[in-house]
C-alpha cells in the first residue's frame, strides 16, 4: 500500500447532512474512526447549523452555506499536523448538524383537571388541549444543555418536557386570568398568545422557541357540562305559560300527522296546563300552600289554543300554518276560498270558503262574480 492510498483512506473530503426521517432535532456526524481531512468541505443546508466539538468543548458554529476546512485556528485537527506521531492524531473533533426547521403540530394537554376560580360559577375544573410548533434557535446552547453527546436526538426526547412547561403555564394563566368560562372559546387565541409569550424565557434557556401555540379546546367536567345545557334549555324557555302554549300547538301538530295518537296528546296537554297554572302561583320555592279550612278557587279557564292549518295543493300537504299567516297568504293571493285546508278535530278536508273561522279571512276582498 502506498502512501497515497493510506492518506485517501484516512481521510473525509465532504462532510454534510441530508435529513429525511421529519423528527431529528441533532444528528452527530460519524466519521468511523478517520480524522476530519485539512481542506475538507463543510455543507451545511439551509434549515441547519453545524457545531463542532474540539476535544471535548464546544469550537464553533456554521451557518447555512459551503465552507473550506483550511485555516489552522478552526477546531479541526488533521492527521497531517502529526506526522511524528505516525498519523494517529491525538486530537478528535466532532460535527453535530442541529435541525433549526420548524417541527410542526406537536401535541400538549392537560393530563389532569386545572382548578380554576370561575367569577360566575366559583371554584370549577379544567381540561384544555392543543397544539404547537418549536424549532431551535440557539443550537450551541441546545447542544451544550439539552443534547450533550447523544449521537441522533429526536422530537420524543424534549416534547414531555415541552408539554409540561406548556401546562404549567397554562394553569397560572388560566388562574390568574379572570375569564369567566363562557367567554374562554372566544378568548384562545389571546391565551395562547399569552401562554407562548410566558414560556418563552424558560425555553429560551434551551436554545428553543415556540413560534405558534394553538389551543384547541377548553371543557369542563361532564357532570357541571350536563348542568349548563340545563341553564341553557331553561333560558330558552323563558315565559313558562308562552313556553306552554307553544307546546300545546307542538303537540297538536304532531297528532295531526299522527290520528291514532289523539288521546295521549290530550292526556299531556292537560297536564302541562295544570303545571303551568301551579308554577305560576306566587311564592318563593313554588305555590302557596292553601289553608285547609279554605275552600280552594276555582282555576282559571285554560287560553284558547290557535288551530293550525294544513293546505293540499296538487296532491301535496304543507304546514300547518296559524290564521294570521293563512291571511296574509289571502292579501298575496296564495290562498282562495276554494283551496283545501285541514285542522285538528276537523272531519276531512275542506275549502278555506267553507270554513267558518277561515271565511271571515275573505271579506276584505269582494267574493268571485257569480255564474251568467
Amino acid at each position: 500500500m502506498g502512501i497515497l492510498d493510506f492518506l485517501s483512506g484516512q481521510f473525509i473530503d465532504v462532510i454534510h447532512w441530508t435529513d429525511d426521517t421529519r423528527d431529528t432535532m441533532v444528528w452527530r456526524f460519524e466519521r468511523q474512526g478517520h480524522e476530519i481531512k485539512y481542506g475538507a468541505k463543510l455543507t451545511v443546508r439551509e434549515g441547519q447549523a453545524a457545531v463542532f466539538v474540539h476535544e471535548g468543548q464546544l469550537a464553533d458554529v456554521f451557518s447555512p452555506g459551503l465552507y473550506m476546512l483550511e485555516t489552522n485556528n478552526m477546531p479541526v485537527m488533521t492527521t497531517l499536523q502529526n506526522w511524528d506521531h505516525g498519523f494517529q492524531s491525538p486530537f478528535k473533533s466532532e460535527v453535530y448538524f442541529v435541525n433549526t426547521t420548524r417541527f410542526n403540530n406537536l401535541k400538549w394537554g392537560t393530563k389532569n383537571p386545572v382548578i380554576s376560580r370561575d367569577p360566575e360559577f366559583g371554584p370549577v375544573r379544567i381540561r384544555a388541549f392543543g397544539t404547537y410548533t418549536t424549532r431551535v434557535t440557539d443550537p450551541a446552547r441546545f447542544l451544550t444543555e439539552i443534547v450533550g453527546t447523544d449521537g441522533e436526538f429526536t422530537m420524543d426526547e424534549i416534547s414531555f418536557q415541552i408539554r409540561n412547561i406548556i401546562v404549567q403555564e397554562f394553569s397560572r394563566v388560566i388562574a390568574s386570568a379572570g375569564i369567566p368560562v363562557l367567554d374562554m372559546a372566544a378568548n384562545t387565541a389571546d391565551l395562547g398568545k399569552l401562554i407562548a409569550t410566558e414560556i418563552s424565557g424558560t425555553l429560551e434557556a434551551y436554545g428553543l422557541s415556540i413560534p405558534e401555540l394553538y389551543i384547541e379546546n377548553i371543557s369542563l367536567p361532564a357532570a357541571v357540562e350536563a348542568a349548563l345545557d340545563k341553564r341553557t334549555s331553561m333560558g330558552l324557555a323563558g315565559d313558562l305559560g308562552k313556553f306552554t302554549q307553544y307546546s300545546a300547538a307542538e303537540a297538536m301538530t304532531a297528532a295531526a300527522r299522527n290520528p291514532g295518537g289523539g288521546g295521549g296528546m290530550g292526556a299531556g296537554l292537560g297536564m302541562g296546563m295544570a303545571m303551568a297554572q301551579n308554577m305560576a302561583q306566587p311564592g318563593p320555592w313554588g305555590p302557596v300552600p292553601q289553608p285547609a279550612h279554605a275552600a280552594a278557587p276555582p282555576p282559571p279557564p285554560p287560553p284558547p289554543v290557535e288551530h293550525v292549518w294544513h293546505i293540499a295543493e296538487a296532491g301535496k300537504t304543507r304546514g300547518p300554518y296559524s290564521r294570521a299567516a293563512l291571511g296574509r297568504m289571502v292579501t298575496e293571493g296564495t290562498l282562495s276560498r276554494q283551496t283545501n285546508v285541514w285542522t285538528a278535530g276537523q272531519d276531512g278536508w275542506k275549502h278555506a270558503g267553507d270554513v267558518t273561522e277561515l271565511a271571515q279571512l275573505f271579506t276584505v276582498m269582494p267574493p268571485p262574480p257569480p255564474a251568467p
